[in-house]
């Protein structure tokens, strides 16, 4: 008896969701310790970390037939998908607002989706290249 499809994939994003919450987990520790927790260092660096990846691998793994489809759900939905975080960039935006940081919030929510944009772009376009 054989797993169907939609199951091996799951397990696949399980497994990269370990992997990216992980990561975003000791990514964040390790900027807070290095840089303090002036500004949310962690969540704007796994963000854009995460939205270069996105744009590279969404490239890379075109055309790759059903391995695509199980590294799509690996990397991007699993790994990338808990890597990042939509929602703790709200919140922080929601800390700053209610410390009265608003300027902050503001600088650190167009870095975000500035740099962000960029990175997904440049991801996409190395992406081209590397493919050839």
């Amino acid at each position: 008896m054989s797993i169907p499809l939609w199951w091996q994939q799951l397990l696949l994003v399980m497994c990269g969701g370990a992997l990216g919450a992980a990561g975003r987990y000791w990514l964040g520790g390790l900027l807070l310790r290095q840089l303090g927790n002036g500004f949310p260092w962690g969540t704007f660096a796994v963000n854009l970390i995460g939205s270069f990846a996105a744009g590279f691998l969404a490239v890379w793994l075109e055309g790759r037939g059903p391995a695509g489809l199980y590294w799509k759900a690996f990397l991007i939905v699993g790994v990338l998908g808990a890597l990042t975080t939509y929602s703790a960039l709200m919140l922080d935006c929601l800390l700053y607002a209610r410390s009265e940081r608003t300027p902050l919030m503001l600088l650190y929510l167009g870095l975000t989706l500035v740099g962000g944009l960029f990175l997904v772009w440049s991801g996409s376009r190395l992406a081209v290249l590397v493919k050839g």
